[in-house]
């Protein structure tokens, strides 16, 4: 026996869901990472996914599904026992060789969750503030408020003069 051929058939539907997540599946885990931290937010990315599988149909014809998966991820996080800021220990940042204030976790982490992850998904993931306020489904002044008021509050917090 020389060895078996297998076929697989992708249906065009499969190929759509593929493709959506491929385009999706990335801001959406860095958004949910963001408001809910590494370990929650991974979770409920894949659980927002598994729900867009199941509705595809639905969902494939809104005008912004990510944004309402993140909604759908959100709903998921607060279900649980998500509800605290996420975890950001100094061991999760950038090694030793590198330096970074140490009080920066602790106040990223009294941030409230849109603050937090405005400033996380902007300053930390390199989004735009138009990129946000998409997935949100709010206006670009909405969070650059939620960013403007975060950086006062770290800076305060910190006490670095701007």
């Amino acid at each position: 026996m020389t060895g078996w051929k297998v076929t697989l058939t992708v249906t065009a539907e499969e190929a759509a869901f593929t493709s959506f997540v491929e385009r999706v599946g990335r801001p959406l885990r860095q958004a949910l990472i963001a408001a809910y931290g590494p370990d929650v937010g991974a979770e409920v990315t894949a659980e927002a996914l598994a729900y867009a599988w199941e509705n595809w149909s639905r969902i494939r014809e809104m005008q912004n599904p990510a944004g309402y998966l993140y909604r759908v991820g959100q709903s998921r996080a607060r279900r649980g026992i998500f509800r605290k800021a996420p975890p950001l220990e100094p061991t999760r940042l950038p090694s030793s060789h590198h330096w970074f204030e140490p009080e920066l976790a602790p106040a990223i982490a009294a941030l409230s969750e849109k603050q937090r992850s405005a400033v996380v998904l902007v300053h930390g993931f390199g989004w735009t503030i138009t990129e946000v306020a998409e997935l949100w489904g709010v206006t670009f002044s909405t969070v650059s408020a939620h960013i403007d008021r975060a950086m006062a509050k770290l800076r305060k917090k910190l006490g670095v003069e701007e």
